[in-house]
């Protein structure tokens, strides 16, 4: 037996590392681009790591069948019984044109049959954040944003006496979103559902971090993914496998919006990124501006070359199944 001294400075480590653990939500417009399966990997392997501990993965797209293609990555990462939500109401109906959704539908398993399965996002986050201790929770959005602007706008309900905004406030640390295009431009996840967007910028009452369509595209991966020949029957692979041949423009690999957002909320914006404070303006037609006002939000500037992050993310791309891993 352990001196009791030792086992208790075991059990105090132990616990550190649990307490130092970054609780995530995950939030994704799964197809109908294939960055997003990039993201949710990296997630698990910062999960597998101990870095983070995702609490829930959501969709901000209702196509029949996301709920599944959500769960196909958790159940290949050992975590098939992780919350999903998709947005009932109001979602977008909006799928992937490669097939890679329903691909890996037919060939991995997955419990989660139909979007009906699952609750509504918003009661996912609700449920999951009251949960969770004060100014805790980092929550990732790597597609619409009709999940927190519905979020924002719920009332109290059995798992919440608050209505969203103050539960957003309490439970809250950060927001980590792949949205628009910096210092201006019109980019697809904030034009999209320009309604939710314009909502959740001027109510959102946590930092906002933004990682703007500029970083994302110079980061292009996938090839060796693609190309390792030791990663078999893996969903991740498959999708990267299936639709890098079918566009020009990936020929040198798919370009990495969302893995961004997952590695500044999961790794931290140092020694990738540097920020730029102010306050994102949205314009009538979905189009972004930026005001030098406040610190409250703040875009991703480049430190590290593209070359440098690409590489760390490909990295965690390849990342397979496990209880551990070694991926910093």
């Amino acid at each position: 037996m352990w001196p009791k001294t030792f086992a208790t400075l075991v059990l105090s480590l132990l616990a550190s590392v649990t307490l130092a653990q970054r609780p995530v939500i995950f939030d994704t417009d799964m197809g109908p681009d294939y960055d997003d399966v990039g993201a949710i990997t990296l997630l698990h392997a910062f999960a597998d790591s101990g870095r983070v501990k995702i609490l829930a993965t959501v969709a901000s797209t209702n196509y029949e069948g996301v709920a599944g293609v959500i769960n196909v990555f958790n159940t290949y990462f050992h975590r098939p019984g992780l919350p999903i939500g998709v947005p009932h109401r109001n979602g977008i109906d909006m799928r992937d044109t490669q097939h890679w959704t329903d691909s890996i539908l037919a060939r991995y398993p997955h419990r989660i049959q139909r979007n009906a399965d699952v609750p509504d996002a918003v009661e996912v986050y609700r449920k999951v954040l009251a949960a969770q201790p004060d100014h805790s929770v980092t929550i990732i959005s790597v597609g619409f944003f009709t999940n927190l602007a519905n979020l924002l706008q719920s009332a109290p309900d059995r798992y919440s006496r608050l209505g969203g905004r103050q539960l957003v406030q309490q439970k809250v640390k950060q927001l980590v979103s792949m949205a628009g295009q910096f210092p201006q431009g019109r980019e697809f996840n904030v034009f999209m559902d320009s309604t939710s967007s314009r909502y959740v910028f001027a109510h959102w009452p946590t930092h906002i971090t933004y990682s703007g369509f500029e970083i994302g595209e110079k980061i292009k991966v996938g090839l060796a993914l693609v190309h390792n020949a030791h990663i078999q029957n893996s969903p991740v692979k498959d999708v990267f496998r299936i639709c890098i041949p079918l566009s020009k423009e990936d020929a040198d690999g798919r370009m990495s919006w969302d893995e961004t957002a997952v590695l500044a909320a999961c790794k931290g914006i140092a020694p990738f990124y540097t920020l730029q404070y102010g306050r994102i303006v949205l314009h009538a037609d979905g189009a972004n501006g930026w005001e030098h006002i406040g610190k409250q939000q703040a875009y991703l500037l480049e430190k590290a070359t593209p070359a440098v992050v690409q590489a760390y993310i490909e990295r965690g791309i390849m990342h397979q199944p496990t209880t551990s891993t070694s991926f910093p």
